[in-house]
């Protein structure tokens, strides 16, 4: 059997020259536009020696950036003996073909680099078949760029050379491996689900946001979790649950989980549905920011819209400012917290405002979530699958053709239950105890 390409370029750093191309619709003026890329890079162990950026009206559908640029690129490769060009956008696979053709080095993309470093931060088995799924969905349409080797014999009607017929075999065994990891992902996930069911002595909080925002080290400040920090991005992939124990009396249950990043690839959103299923049924989400980056604003915006991919646009957040103590302009966190005046400010590394912190969890849990017996007809698929993305179901008592389930959910979902043939009846607020 195959497996997804996995690049040796990591064992050995190559010098790498970063591409970029602005588009009308990215609609951004980021101060440094190749920021984000160059950190993957750094992450995945690259020397960058070029970087290269553009504006365009449209892409080129044969080589993505104009003619005159990929001269100017095969030139700044050529001088400055570059190994390896990376995209900081998603090619598609003729395009790739075409680029690496007319510079004669290797040229992957965003979605490759942000999966090469996956493969090699995923420790537990769940996090390894989630990343050989997203690279396999990845390599898919790409496996006629590895068989390029063999085109020697023409195909046609009656003939076939072997470069295509190994190319049929693959695309077999590749789909087959696919349906197979799905069905494994399938059952993790309802175990996962089971798991999250079962824990009904204290409430859930979950932390989501970008990458390198501080989230494991307010997870080691709040819980001595002993989580990895380390100054990269995606230094963690695996989901830990720890309690945490209020100074004030009480306790949650804190769940760490993947970071976001910009444009994060769609597949491996999907293939990490399973690790972010804390996320989905917690009673609150605590969205930490790094307020000392100048693009906080923009993560802000890209956590939400993965959130929002997840279904959980509308699930109670509190927003945590962190690494407030390295914030160089203060104008830049006056800034951010007048926009967001619900959030908390805090340093998670020196362990300032984390009582702060903990007084507005308990006022959001307060006032977030309720436990609640929601009925409903048991054919009304599109209640109880709102309920499975949104509430923590505890039970279910079937009785004819109507179903009654015991539930925690965020009260502002009980608008939607109602108004799609649900009844709920409210029990009592869910608190620390």
């Amino acid at each position: 059997m195959i497996e997804p390409k996995r690049n040796e370029r990591l064992d050995h750093p190559e010098k790498t020259v970063l591409v970029g191309v602005l588009l009308p619709e990215s609609a951004e003026t980021r101060d440094d536009p190749l920021d984000e890329i160059r950190g993957l890079a750094k992450t995945a162990g690259l020397i960058v020696v070029g970087e290269m950026l553009q504006n365009r009206k449209q892409i080129d559908i044969a080589t993505y950036i104009g003619s005159g640029k990929v001269q100017e690129l095969k030139e700044m490769v050529e001088s400055r003996e570059a190994d390896l060009v990376v995209f900081d956008n998603d090619l598609g696979p003729a395009q790739t073909r075409n680029l690496e053709k007319e510079l004669g080095v290797k040229v992957i993309d965003r979605t490759e680099v942000i999966l090469d470093i996956f493969a090699t931060r995923a420790q537990s088995h769940e996090a390894r078949l989630q990343v050989e799924l997203a690279q396999l969905e990845y390599a898919l349409p790409r496996l006629k760029r590895m068989w390029t080797h063999l085109s020697r014999y023409k195909g046609g009607i009656g003939v076939r050379g072997p470069g295509e017929k190994q190319l049929e075999e693959d695309r077999r065994i590749v789909t087959h491996r696919i349906q197979d990891l799905k069905a494994r992902l399938a059952k993790v996930e309802r175990r996962r689900e089971r798991e999250v069911a079962s824990r009904g002595d204290a409430p859930t909080v979950s932390l989501v946001g970008y990458t390198n925002a501080g989230k494991s080290t307010l997870m080691n400040a709040l819980t001595d979790a002993g989580a990895l920090v380390e100054d990269k991005l995606f230094a963690t992939l695996d989901t830990r649950t720890r309690r945490w124990k209020f100074a004030g009396g009480g306790q949650v249950l804190l769940s760490d989980t993947v970071g976001f990043i910009r444009n994060l690839p769609h597949g491996l959103v999907a293939s990490f549905k399973a690790t972010l299923e804390e996320a989905m049924h917690a009673d609150l989400l605590l969205h930490v920011v790094d307020a000392s980056n100048p693009e906080a604003e923009r993560q802000i915006e890209a956590v939400k819209s993965v959130l929002d991919e997840l279904g959980l646009a509308d699930h109670p957040t509190l927003l945590v400012l962190n690494k407030v103590d390295r914030v160089a302009d203060r104008s830049l966190l006056d800034v951010l917290t007048a926009r967001h005046r619900d959030a908390v400010a805090i340093s998670a590394a020196s362990k300032l405002g984390l009582d702060a912190l903990e007084t507005a969890v308990r006022t959001a849990l307060q006032t977030g979530s309720l436990d609640a017996e929601v009925e409903t007809a048991a054919g009304n698929g599109q209640v109880l699958a709102y309920l499975a993305r949104h509430a923590q179901i505890e039970d279910r008592v079937y009785n004819d053709d109507r179903v009654l389930l015991h539930c925690r959910l965020p009260r502002q979902c009980v608008d939607y239950l109602n108004e799609h043939g649900a009844s709920v009846r409210a029990n009592v607020n869910r608190l620390p105890a």
